[in-house]
Formats: C-alpha cells, structure tokens, sequence
C-alpha cells in the first residue's frame, strides 16, 4: 500500500530538533518564523522569561497596504525589514534564528535577509 507523505509532520519533526538546539536569551532572543500558504509571521521571542517581544507578518496594518502586487518573497522581505524596525526600537540588536523546520531558502530566507538589512545581526 502506498502512503503519502505528511510534509507539515516532517515539518514539525525538523521543528522539534532544531528547537531542542535553539534557545532564545535576554541577550540574544530566538527569531521564529511561521510560514503558512498566504502570508509570512515573525516573532522575536525570550525563552528564558516566557515572552514574545516583538511580532510581525504580512497582516500588519503599518505594511499591509504597500505589499499589494508584490510576490510572496518580497513581502517576507518587507516583513523581515519590519520586525528589525520593531526590535531595534525596544533596543534588541542580536538575535539567534528559527527557521521553523523549514529549508531555508525562498521567504524564510527573505524574511532572514530583511531582518539583516533591517540591522539585526546572527
């Protein structure tokens, strides 16, 4: 019998042991990123303490309007741009990056690029 493959369980597997690597400090808070069909989400998160410092995604209402007619990579970039803007305003400069599970190419790694030239570093 054939099965089909379940790729969000491959997924989240890559997920578990990436974050089981991956530890979000008050100095350097883990960059997590969710990609679903339509839009690109961003958080900026503390593990130590439990938090989430900063959010960002296609949804915002600061971005919303000027991603129209652009394609899924430029607006993860633009997204990438927005949550350095906001973590710099609450003084975060270095960050440790959570690709989700996911390859790190396409929108994940827009969204990694425009945080860059936003100017978080990792």
């Amino acid at each position: 019998m054939i099965t089909k493959i379940n790729k969000n369980q491959d997924r989240l597997k890559r997920h578990k042991r990436v974050r089981g690597k991956v530890k979000g400090t008050p100095e350097a808070p883990r960059l997590s990123v969710y990609r679903s069909l339509n839009h690109i989400y961003a958080q900026i998160i503390d593990d130590v303490n439990g938090k989430t410092l900063v959010t960002a995604s296609t949804l915002d209402k600061e971005i919303k309007g000027s991603l129209e007619g652009m394609d899924k990579k430029a607006q993860a970039f633009e997204v990438g741009k927005l949550v350095a803007k906001k973590a710099l305003a609450k003084d975060i400069k270095a960050i440790v990056f959570d690709r989700g599970g996911y390859l790190y190419t396409g929108r994940v790694q827009n969204l990694a690029d425009g945080a860059r030239e936003g100017g978080l570093e990792f």
